[in-house]
């Protein structure tokens, strides 16, 4: 026998039990209202839990939040009265209140001391339930129900919520697996909101060459990729790389990825060149190399280029450079070491296609920013509608960003849905 909605009106109900949704619920019933949250799978948090290899990257200390906003590029405006009220110290001072300890790794991201992305959810659950958030589980949502400027309902397929505010925090479109499929868009968009059409933004590469394949799982630091088109620059770009069985990704490939289909949507010969120690010229790295081959000459070049480049890499790259990895250093030419140093800072990849919307990390689209004031989160259409996360046409690079503006839109967005007559007063983060 199906169950059917209780009737009673709630202060906020927040559809969408994600990273921008719990965060809501709970800021909100911190403040003292009586807080729903709906979720249309068996539990919460699905897509989180995937987030980073399982790991979660829950922020980026890269900078300060202005810092962190110039990343977003002209989204990043619209977020500053956001982050103002509650941005990055503040999220991990909440995390930390409960319970959840962090660590800084490469490029400013940041991951739970456990590496385990559940630890983030426990954290966010345990805030929720502090609250006493109600929670309905396995419920379809049908749209908004809408009047003279206000919700005056959610319908669901056992019935229609009813509550005095309400929060939209049902994600994006990439990973439908998880329950982020895109349907709260179609919800806004019939109820009158701008919807831009959403475009994969950050998705893995797939590459021709088969060495790129053989280096599955091997993920090296600081290296720079250049995208060209037949013999134009078309940007360079530095980072954390990652090699899989079908190509490349890691946070430097993702945030390039738009571009590089972009670029081979209008141009032809398009090709990604890799280069292992961009620290390093032509000229220096070739100093490096004489001195590395005088000091270690009886050694295998296999075994003394390590020195300079990841161990995985050095087969392919010898093989790349057409010399034997079993030569002894004192054999090695000189047209052999120009063409090593070459290869080093010029291994060609040729993209073919890229992963789809079900592997993205990120996607693109949603609601127009203009419609929303970022100031409370609220919809400029509907006076108690408040939008949070991935349902804002925002596009975010990886590492960390995408979830550090839930937790920033879902903080905002549960505090202004409670109304302030109805506010308690509650010692915050900020104010510690």
């Amino acid at each position: 026998m199906k169950r059917k909605i209780t009737q009673t009106t709630y202060d906020v109900a927040v559809v969408g039990g994600g990273a921008s949704g719990i965060m809501a619920a709970a800021r909100a019933a911190e403040l003292g209202a009586k807080v729903l949250i709906i979720e249309r799978n068996e539990t919460l948090g699905n897509k989180l839990l995937i987030t980073g290899g399982g790991r979660c990257n829950l922020t980026n200390v890269s900078g300060n939040n202005r810092a962190f906003l110039e990343k977003l590029g002209s989204g990043g405006k619209f977020l500053f009265s956001t982050f103002s009220q509650h941005g990055i110290e503040d999220s991990l001072n909440l995390f930390k209140k409960y319970g959840l300890e962090t660590k800084v790794e490469n490029e400013g991201r940041v991951f739970p001391i456990t590496d385990k992305a559940s630890s983030v959810l426990t954290a966010l659950t345990t805030y929720m339930k502090e609250g006493k958030v109600e929670a309905e589980y396995e419920l379809s949502g049908a749209g908004l129900h809408v009047r003279d400027g206000e919700v005056v309902g959610f319908n669901t397929n056992e019935g229609t919520v009813v509550a005095k505010s309400y929060i939209i925090a049902t994600g994006g479109a990439s990973h439908p697996q998880t329950g982020s499929t895109g349907d709260g868009w179609k919800w806004l968009g019939r109820a009158g909101h701008t919807i831009h059409e959403p475009d994969t933004a950050l998705v893995p590469v797939q590459i021709k060459e088969e060495w790129v394949k053989d280096l599955n799982g091997i993920s090296p630091q600081n290296v720079k990729i250049t995208l060209y088109a037949g013999d134009e620059k078309i940007e360079a770009r530095i980072g954390r790389m990652v090699f899989t069985y079908f190509g490349v990704s890691g946070p430097l490939v993702l945030n390039f990825s738009r571009l590089v289909r972009e670029t081979m949507s209008k141009k032809s010969d398009v090709k990604l060149l890799l280069d292992i120690v961009p620290d390093l010229d032509y000229a220096q790295l070739d100093k490096k190399l004489q001195d590395l081959f005088a000091e270690n000459h009886t050694k295998k070049i296999k075994n003394a280029i390590k020195e300079i480049i990841p161990p995985a890499l050095v087969i392919p790259m010898l093989r790349r450079s057409r010399v034997n990895p079993d030569k002894e250093l004192t054999t090695v030419s000189r047209e052999e070491r120009l063409r090593i140093g070459q290869t080093i800072k010029n291994l060609k990849m040729t993209p073919t296609g890229f992963l789809s919307a079900e592997d993205a990390i990120v996607a693109s689209g949603g609601v127009d920013p203009k419609e929303i004031d970022f100031k409370t989160m609220r919809s400029r259409l509907y006076k108690n509608l408040y939008l949070t996360g991935d349902m804002i046409d925002i596009e975010r690079p990886s590492g960390g960003y995408s979830l550090q503006i839930c937790w920033s839109t879902g903080w905002v967005a549960g505090t202004h849905a409670v109304s302030p007559k109805k506010r308690k007063k509650v010692k915050t983060e900020k104010s510690e």
